[in-house]
């Protein structure tokens, strides 16, 4: 099987229900940021040692699939595996069980990211990951987008924050002058 079937060459390519859009759509530039934010999780759990992190970046990588999918699918809805509340609560307890770790100041105060190469990594991510809430914010506005997969995304930007703070070998805190 080859890789490449030219059908792209034109600048159009195929989502998931097989209607055809341009390569540069905002639908595609959406799911491609989610494969961009899957991708540099990869990266990032290659650093990470503590195993409740690895598994939910593993699980959360698994999930993006689905996110991706349903993004990738002209309708929105005949993709099989959506995002659901249960997913979005899921993140909420992760979040909650995180940063239930932490003391306040840790939960309050702006950092110098990337102590670690975990952390930076883990920040990185969190900055794609933000990145593509936009994206799909702003293709949302265009065409029908699940509630629920918005829910999600702005949840997973929280929780790879909270990840990536736990993760700080030190914190280096911002301090503004009054």
């Amino acid at each position: 099987m080859k890789i490449y079937t030219k059908s792209g060459d034109k600048g159009k390519t195929s989502l998931f229900d097989n209607t055809r859009v341009a390569k540069d759509s905002l639908r595609v530039e959406s799911y491609g940021t989610i494969d961009e934010l899957n991708s540099s999780l990869g990266f990032a759990k290659n650093f990470v040692e503590d195993e409740k992190v690895y598994n939910i970046i593993r699980s959360v990588q698994r999930q993006l699939f689905n996110l991706a999918g349903e993004l990738a699918t002209s309708d929105g809805k005949s993709f099989p595996e959506k995002i659901t509340k249960e997913d979005i609560e899921l993140l909420e307890e992760k979040i909650d069980y995180f940063l239930s770790q932490m003391n306040k100041k840790e939960k309050s105060m702006f950092i110098i990211p990337g102590s670690s190469k975990a952390s930076g990594a883990l920040h990185q991510s969190r900055t794609i990951c933000r990145r593509a809430e936009r994206r799909i914010t702003t293709l949302a506005g265009d065409v029908d987008i699940s509630t629920d997969l918005q829910k999600y995304i702005n949840r997973l930007s929280d929780l790879i924050y909270t990840l990536a703070r736990y993760s700080e070998s030190e914190l280096d805190y911002v301090e503004f002058k009054k």
